[in-house]
C-alpha cells in the first residue's frame, strides 16, 4: 500500500474578504504542521498586506502588489498607510509587473488578440482567481529573488478583495513556468459545490 497524506482542502461557500481571516489562520497551521517558514500574499490596497503581515508575523512574509500603473496611469494602489504597516510588521513588498500580464496585454489590447501568457491565465482561473494569482506570484516572487524554487513555499491570494486561496508551491522562474510544482491547495471558495447548492 502506497503511503498517503490525509491534507483536505477547505472549500468556502463564497469568494472574498469574508474568508480573509480564515485563509490566514489555516495557512498558519499548515505552514506550521509542513516546516515552511515564507508566505507570499496578494494586495491591492495594502488591507490583506497589512492583515497578513501581522497575523503571519512568525513567518518572513512576502506581499505582492499590483504593478504601478495597473489600474490607472501613475497610480499605486496600495496606500501609503498600509505600506508603512506592512513594512512596520517586517513583510517585504514586491511590486513588479505581472508575470501573465505585462507587455503582451499591451498586445492584446492594441491588436484586439490574445497572447499566450493571457491564455495560460484564463486556464488557471478555471482553479479560481486565487489559484491563478498564487501561481502567477510564484513566478514573480522567484525571479526577483524573494522565494527558493527548491522549498515549499505557501501563497495567498482572493477573488477581487480579501484572501480567500492558499495554496502550497514549489515555486519557478517565468522564464521554467512548466516546472511550478502545486504541492497542497489548504482552501480555496467553490461557491457551485453541491454540498453548498444542495443545502
Amino acid at each position: 500500500m502506497a503511503n498517503e497524506i490525509l491534507a483536505p482542502t477547505v472549500y468556502f461557500s463564497q469568494t472574498g474578504e469574508e474568508n480573509t481571516t480564515r485563509t490566514l489562520d489555516l495557512a498558519r497551521i499548515r505552514m506550521e504542521a509542513l516546516g515552511i517558514r515564507t508566505v507570499v500574499a496578494a494586495t491591492t490596497s495594502g488591507e490583506t498586506g497589512v492583515l497578513a503581515a501581522r497575523m503571519l508575523k512568525d513567518f518572513e512574509v512576502i506581499i505582492v502588489s499590483h504593478s504601478t500603473g495597473f489600474s490607472d496611469p501613475n497610480l499605486q494602489e496600495i496606500s501609503v498607510e498600509n505600506r508603512q504597516a506592512i513594512e512596520a510588521a517586517g513583510a517585504t513588498i514586491l511590486t513588479c509587473q505581472h508575470a501573465l500580464g505585462g507587455v503582451n496585454r499591451a498586445i492584446r489590447r492594441t491588436y484586439q488578440t490574445y497572447q499566450t501568457d493571457e491564455i495560460i491565465a484564463n486556464t488557471l482561473r478555471l482553479f479560481g482567481q486565487g489559484i491563478k494569482v498564487c501561481i502567477e506570484m510564484s513566478l514573480m516572487a522567484s525571479d526577483a529573488g524573494l522565494v527558493r524554487t527548491d522549498q515549499p513555499v505557501m501563497f495567498i491570494a482572493g477573488s477581487g478583495s480579501g484572501a480567500d486561496t492558499a495554496v502550497v508551491l514549489k515555486p519557478a522562474n517565468a522564464h521554467k513556468f512548466f516546472e511550478v510544482n502545486v504541492l497542497e491547495i489548504v482552501c480555496r471558495p467553490s461557491p457551485h459545490h453541491p454540498a453548498f447548492e444542495n443545502a
